[in-house]
């Protein structure tokens, strides 16, 4: 299990990097052909399927993006069991005045903010950074 001690080097190896494109949250419709979209990630609820994919793609498809996003994925190696992490992050983006949705994953935790909102999220990551939790 993560630690206090834990979560200050996680912080202080954050190393925030933006993936290229603009990605988009879409509701599939039951017909859809979810593999053709190449989702990044899916999520099903009582209410639909939720996807996380290439925002040319789920346009072309006609899909209403309801949440356009840049992908930032924190590069630090972080383990599902650390502490803080997420709540670091959030509270960080959150003081910035930022949305943040998180996916995390078994190597990295991944973050889509909105598209505008990009480089200030990753000024607000890189403070962090240096602050190291501080």
């Amino acid at each position: 299990m993560g630690s206090t001690t834990d979560l200050a080097r996680l912080l202080r190896t954050l190393s925030p990097l933006r993936q290229p494109g603009a990605y988009a949250f879409v509701v599939a419709p039951p017909e859809c052909d979810i593999a053709a979209l190449q989702p990044i990630a899916t999520f099903r609820e009582a209410e639909g399927t939720t996807l996380i994919v290439d925002e040319a793609r789920a346009r072309a498809a006609g899909l209403a993006v309801r949440y356009r996003a840049a992908w930032l994925t924190l590069s630090v190696q972080s383990d599902l069991h650390d502490v803080g992490l997420t709540a670091a992050v959030a509270a960080a983006l959150a003081d910035a005045g930022i949305s943040c949705n998180v996916v995390a994953a078994v190597h990295h935790d991944h973050l889509f903010v909105p598209l505008e909102a990009a480089d200030a999220a990753l000024a607000a990551l890189s403070a962090l950074q240096r602050r190291g939790g501080a």
